[in-house]
């Protein structure tokens, strides 16, 4: 299993990761953490998704690439998620720049996809989580997707000023022409070595 947090301007990006990734067959759940994607049509149910961890039911909705989950301010740090996530391959987080509060669990499988932009301000964010997270210790993969420019100057200023193990975790998929796909096959060629 492992976690997916999708961070971009607008959503969208985790939903096309995520039929990119029930194309090669994996089982999914893509998490509305900032009501971007289910907020219209998330399950009207008396729990909110704290209880739904505790009871450990969630109430999901059907996708056609596996599930979706409404649970706006929900963390991958959140301990009760491991044992409902272990159902999954991939936990897709659907995230917005500038309201990232990537705090996330020692311990599990995290991978960042970022949709970089130029000139907005996706490239300081970007640099921003990959320094925070590389000085907390966590092991984390990234991807790089976007603008092909502003993904170079992220990727040139984590090999400058952050530790190798970063950089080498870091690959950039800016004008692949299919990115989505690319990714969900290089997750699972990573899976398989």
């Amino acid at each position: 299993m492992q976690f997916i947090h999708c961070l971009s301007a607008s959503a969208g990006l985790g939903t096309r990761l995520a039929h990119a990734l029930h194309q090669i067959g994996r089982t999914l759940l893509l998490i509305d953490t900032q009501d971007r994607l289910f907020a219209a049509s998330s399950p009207r149910s008396l729990f909110g998704w704290k209880q739904q961890l505790e009871r450990g039911q969630l109430h999901t909705l059907p996708q056609a690439y596996g599930e979706g989950w409404h649970a706006p301010g929900v963390r991958a740090d959140e301990p009760a998620l491991t044992h409902i996530a272990s159902d999954y391959d991939h936990v897709i987080f659907d995230t917005a720049w500038g309201r990232s509060d990537l705090a996330l669990l020692p311990g599990a499988m995290h991978r960042l996809v970022m949709d970089i932009r130029h000139p907005d301000e996706s490239a300081r964010e970007a640099y921003r989580v990959l320094k925070t997270l590389a000085c907390s210790g966590v092991a984390f993969d990234a991807s790089l997707l976007g603008d092909r420019r502003a993904c170079d100057h992220v990727r040139a200023a984590s090999c400058h000023f952050l530790e190798r193990s970063v950089t080498h975790a870091m690959v950039n998929l800016a004008g692949e022409d299919d990115a989505f796909a690319a990714l969900a096959v290089r997750m699972a060629d990573e899976e398989r070595a």
